[in-house]
């Protein structure tokens, strides 16, 4: 089978053949038809000190499964989040982080839906939103911030911005239900919001806390890094609150299930439908990778192998 791997920080992304792996106890082994392309393994790439798997989101069918797995069979088509070498052809999936796909759903509507969801859900869910507030998200046409503008429309938010790189992404944003748009180097984001779900961190932790009206709430989900200082939510009685979707899955999984059952829900509905910004091969992890470095994408990323 193929699967893509680097041999040094930075790249580059290549194919190798490599023997098709056994499932591990407890493990799916997973002929892969969609695989998501994410920031933090982009950066994994570009920042690790040494090489590690290529892992992340992954839908497919499974072909075997490992000792002690009960809830799959050979057959089922599921997604998941995988930690061994995700960009391949075959993959491995602990049964734990497996969920099913439904029928009316592709390999890629899953993988564009249930992990980035999941976080968009999360993160909008930490910020405590009521009825009638307002939200603002950073990396608002990212695979994430792009469920998390919709999710905040249907969970009902009375008004919702998007934040982004680059003005040319405007249009998308308000096509996917933002009432504004701004851009990161903007020195106003005009009228405060309730809340911020912030994807990205470093710098722009600044202007989301600057963005927040008094009481409001900072939600910070990516990998970015960055400082808030504490003055900063002093005034205005702010406050910041790190969301880790890791943590649900291990530690709560009623919840991380009842969340992908109601992100389902709505797709069944057709209220939450993610955009798809385009399409790789294996062969193309490189230009896959590319795009989310330059910030182009528009909706999710996706490897079809």
């Amino acid at each position: 089978m193929r699967r893509v791997r680097y041999d040094s920080p930075g790249g580059p992304l290549f194919l190798e053949e490599v023997p098709l792996p056994a499932p591990a106890p407890g493990e799916l082994l997973v002929r892969c038809a969609a695989i998501g392309v994410t920031l933090p393994v982009v950066r994994r790439v570009t920042e690790a000190t040494e090489p590690t798997p290529l892992g992340g989101e992954i839908a497919g069918e499974v072909v075997a499964v490992g000792d002690g797995v009960t809830r799959f069979r050979v057959g089922d088509r599921v997604t998941g989040l995988c930690f061994g070498h995700g960009y391949a052809d075959y993959a491995p999936l602990m049964e734990t982080m497996a969920s099913p796909v439904p029928p009316d759903a592709s390999a890629v509507d899953a993988v564009a839906l249930v992990r980035s969801g999941l976080v968009a859900y999360g993160a909008l869910t930490a910020a405590r939103p009521a009825a009638g507030e307002s939200t603002l998200v950073t990396a608002a046409a990212s695979g994430v911030g792009q469920l998390a503008v919709r999710l905040a429309r249907l969970r009902g938010a009375a008004r919702v911005v998007g934040a982004v790189s680059d003005p040319g992404k405007a249009d998308f944003v308000r096509s996917i239900g933002a009432d504004d748009v701004v851009v990161y180097g903007d020195g106003d984001w005009g009228e405060p919001v309730d809340h911020v779900l912030d994807g990205v961190g470093g710098e722009l932790l600044g202007p989301a806390v600057a963005a927040l009206a008094p009481g409001g709430r900072l939600v910070t989900y990516g990998s970015g890094g960055g400082t808030v200082r504490a003055y900063d939510l002093l005034v205005g009685a702010r406050t910041v609150t790190g969301f880790q979707m890791a943590r649900i899955a291990r530690e709560e999984p009623e919840t991380y299930e009842r969340w992908r059952r109601e992100l389902w829900r709505l797709f069944g509905e057709g209220a939450l439908r993610p955009a798809v910004h385009a399409e790789f091969t294996l062969a193309e992890a490189r230009r896959a990778h590319e795009v989310i470095e330059a910030r182009r994408n528009r909706g999710k990323v996706v490897l079809r192998p």
